[in-house]
């Protein structure tokens, strides 16, 4: 990446800073672009999910795997919660999504909890494992909700076989104008659920699979305590990447922390962070990371800028840290601060190999929270930071009172934020189509077919305010 005419700024950039110019380009379409990522991750996309406690579930790493992207489970989660979910996601089928189960003797009320945990939005019904079968919310408007499903049911099912082509499965699904279809194996058991945009974008996407091609999953671990068993632990567990988090990543306890989990010789990807410069980035790659994680401040949910100061613009940071893990052939994740489709584009061009989401995720079905109403009627979740009173009093659950007290005093980051769905994008896959589509177009402006010739031929520019402003649509006329 260069700056336009060459003139690099005196002082520190956000992504909101700058722009990028268009550049000769014989890439055709935007379906020419790789965006699978080169740090070793195995992820098709270079996105991953923030280990933040609500958003990061198995739900959601199920779902950004099938797509290829990468989801962390937080620090804070037991260890058997996290074995039973690593192990759940990669028993997960690689096409069909995982449906929401239940029997003819369930509720209206049953339903109508469960319906909403998933972006199909349906109720598979079964009598033993054969689907009997499927309920939609709208099914269940205006029923008795102890009302039995088997009274609200839809009997006619398109049923296809497990391993049915994505064309011949949405040739059905539109000829039948069916919400979803119900696959199932030789014997009839239910495998799973197919709509329509899961067979478009099964074509479009390729999971991200380990060496046995069952989807893949990363975990997280702090720097407290018994590092080295918690991070042998979790590798047991069988995950694919180990992130040593913690808020300030250029200390003498993470650099032990990573020689600690070093020493183990894991065979997957170690990332730690976070750090904002070249020398927080050298540090942690000379203690053993592979990638190493950038930003301090700049998520939706911190506080860390305004209650300490510290923290760095979040292009600038990427810029200067990519910049000095490629020195040493390694890599970077761009951590916070992205709000649109362009932000994520730019932090690769600056370096990043992959770019972690967080709070922009936290409004959709797959994420861990209860779907809940405003007094509008407008559906949303409850987010937090994990330096906030709620994380932390999570955190430290099995400490004293008084000591539970003292770290509650000086706690950073919001504690409830409702971050509400998008009607049009209520699902994290509808997210991942937009956040992709604009990196993929972006590639095409600057002639690039991957994400390291992106890196290579990206052009920036500064912009003033009004400038950025120019750039954003409008709703409605002026």
């Amino acid at each position: 990446m260069r700056f336009l005419h060459d003139r690099t700024p005196g002082h520190d950039l956000t992504y909101d800073d700058v722009f990028m110019v268009p550049q000769s380009s014989t890439v055709g379409s935007r379906f020419d672009v790789d965006l699978a990522t080169v740090d070793g991750t195995g992820a098709t996309v270079p996105l991953v999910v923030s280990n933040m406690t609500a958003i990061a579930g198995r739900r959601m790493a199920e779902t950004t795997a099938r797509r290829g992207a990468l989801t962390v489970i937080p620090q804070d989660i037991p260890h058997a919660v996290v074995a039973d979910v690593v192990a759940w996601v990669k028993s997960r089928d690689l096409v069909l999504d995982t449906p929401i189960e239940l029997t003819p003797e369930h509720t209206v009320g049953d339903a109508l909890a469960l319906i909403p945990k998933r972006s199909h939005g349906a109720a598979v019904v079964l009598e033993g494992r054969r689907p009997v079968g499927v309920v939609v919310a709208g099914d269940c408007a205006g029923v008795d909700r102890f009302t039995q499903v088997r009274e609200v049911m839809s009997p006619d099912l398109v049923l296809l076989d497990a391993g049915t082509e994505a064309r011949e499965a949405f040739d059905r699904l539109d000829h039948a104008r069916a919400p979803l279809a119900v696959a199932v194996d030789d014997q009839g058991d239910l495998r799973g659920v197919l709509t329509r945009l899961g067979a478009l974008r099964s074509t479009l996407y390729a999971p991200a699979v380990d060496a046995h091609g069952q989807l893949r999953i990363a975990a997280a671990v702090g720097v407290n305590g018994d590092v080295a068993g918690k991070a042998s632990a979790l590798l047991e567990a069988g995950v694919d990447c180990l992130v040593v988090d913690t808020a300030h990543g250029h200390q003498e306890r993470m650099l032990e922390a990573l020689r600690a989990v070093r020493a183990l010789s894991p065979q997957v990807p170690v990332v730690a962070g976070n750090v904002v410069s070249a020398d927080g980035t050298r540090a942690l790659l000379e203690a053993g990371a592979d990638i190493v994680k950038v930003g301090v401040g700049p998520g939706a949910m911190c506080t860390t800028r305004m209650m300490t100061g510290v923290g760095r613009p979040q292009f600038s940071a990427v810029l200067e840290c990519a910049a000095a893990a490629r020195e040493q052939g390694a890599h970077v994740w761009a951590d916070g601060g992205v709000r649109h489709p362009r932000d994520v584009a730019l932090a690769l061009a600056a370096g990043a190999s992959a770019v972690m989401i967080g709070s922009w995720f936290a409004g959709t079905h797959e994420s861990p929270g209860d779907l809940m109403e405003d007094a509008e009627g407008r559906r949303y979740k409850q987010s937090f930071g994990m330096a906030s009173a709620r994380a932390v009093a999570n955190r430290t659950s099995g400490e004293s009172s008084f000591d539970r007290a003292r770290k509650g005093l000086y706690e950073e980051g919001i504690s409830s934020s409702r971050m509400y769905l998008d009607p049009a994008r209520p699902g994290v896959e509808d997210l991942i189509d937009e956040i992709c589509s604009g990196v993929r177009s972006a590639c095409t402006y600057a002639g690039a077919r991957s994400l390291e010739e992106l890196q290579e031929r990206a052009v920036v520019g500064l912009q003033s305010a009004a400038g950025y402003h120019e750039g954003r649509p409008l709703t409605s006329s002026w």
